[in-house]
């Protein structure tokens, strides 16, 4: 495996990205520039901020590509308001792209933060792009201007409980963010386990953004599951996974894949060993998938400064086919264009990769593996 970037600290990446992260005064109005102007919500701050940080790196790998092929297409820039992943963060960070007429919101991360920027978005007809979350709750009821790249969490929670249960594993407990994520990723291994006649046997919350886990340590422990779903961020994860094994906990640890896999591997080193993340993506640590090749060449053609990983591969994956919307559209970059371009690709496979929408599918993937960390901070897919 060749030698991988360091992830970027979050002072490198405000320095790196400059302004376009800092609560910059006003976004110049993306219509009236020669740009294709994107506003990104995420946390580039505090215990979720490697998610952010991936996803937009991988996006703009792809756009300053295409941005240097020309082709067409006006310049497209993505830029970056920080929410902490928090909602109220995230719904003021909306309102002021909506306000400065950028083309379309994308990659925006998180279901809570989602769901504060969803009504928004729907009233202004603001394309909603490439959300990275799978919560129902941002896909049902359809809406014309969101679109989904990411299989759902009850995707993920049903091969989770699968790959359980035909292992003979059934007493499951679930350790989940007490927030809408959370609960979407409950609900799905709810969901998964009643299609078999089982429920989980031991339930605990940790609040988000916060790595306070001894009393969900203690409720999950002492109903001695054989395994523990986990639906939150990598830093309340990772402490989860210390603690509980520190108490003498033997079991194994599931993850969906918003927890970011490199991040979580990062946290936990060789406490990570064994520990299983459902990815929604192909591995982007080998040349096995077209996909996975095509990123990996873009990312040493560029200079070899972007990390790979399944988070930004999801943000190059995300702007490949954001851009392809933006062609099928005309490319004169009219938020009714994208859509229209969007929804008139079908079926047709992306490097290898389905890819699927249409006029009233606006999911293009339903892709999920599982991948596993190892004790050296990497991951087996």
């Amino acid at each position: 495996m060749p030698l991988l970037p360091r992830p970027l600290t979050r002072r490198q990446f405000s320095v790196a990205t400059g302004a376009a992260l800092v609560g910059a005064s006003r976004i110049s109005l993306a219509q009236g520039e020669d740009k294709i102007i994107v506003g990104q919500s995420a946390p580039f701050t505090g215990p979720a901020a490697q998610l952010g940080i991936q996803f937009y790196q991988g996006a703009k790998l792809h756009f300053d590509r295409v941005n240097a092929q020309g082709g067409g297409l006006r310049p497209i820039e993505i830029r970056n308001l920080d929410d902490g992943y928090e909602p109220e963060r995230c719904a003021e960070n909306t309102r002021k792209f909506i306000d400065d007429d950028v083309l379309a919101l994308f990659g925006y991360i998180g279901t809570p933060t989602s769901l504060a920027a969803l009504p928004l978005a729907v009233k202004a007809r603001v394309p909603f792009f490439a959300p990275f979350t799978g919560a129902m709750s941002l896909r049902e009821p359809f809406h014309r201007n969101v679109f989904h790249v990411r299989a759902s969490y009850n995707d993920e929670t049903a091969l989770i409980v699968k790959q359980l249960t035909e292992l003979g594993l059934k007493k499951i407990a679930v350790f989940y963010q007490n927030d809408a994520y959370g609960k979407a990723g409950l609900d799905g291994v709810t969901l998964a386990l009643a299609a078999q006649n089982l429920k989980p046997v031991a339930l605990a919350t940790v609040e988000r953004n916060s790595v306070d886990v001894a009393a969900a340590v203690q409720k999950l422990v002492a109903a001695a599951p054989d395994a523990v779903v986990q639906v939150s961020a990598y830093k309340s994860c990772a402490a989860f996974v210390r603690a509980a094994r520190k108490a003498g906990y033997r079991g194994t640890f599931y993850n969906v894949s918003f927890v970011g896999t490199q991040a979580l591997a990062d946290e936990l080193g060789k406490d990570g060993a064994g520990v299983v993340v459902t990815q929604v993506v192909p591995s982007p640590y080998t040349t096995t998938h077209p996909l996975a090749r095509e990123f990996l060449d873009a990312i040493k053609k560029s200079g070899g400064t972007v990390q790979p990983n399944y988070s930004s591969m999801e943000g190059y994956l995300a702007a490949r086919i954001f851009v392809e919307g933006l062609r099928n559209g005309g490319g004169k970059g009219s938020r009714d264009g994208l859509i229209n371009g969007l929804e008139s690709r079908g079926n047709q496979p992306l490097s290898g990769f389905a890819v699927s929408f249409g006029p009233t599918d606006h999911v293009a993937s339903n892709f999920v593996a599982l991948s596993m960390l190892k004790g050296d901070g990497t991951v087996r897919s």
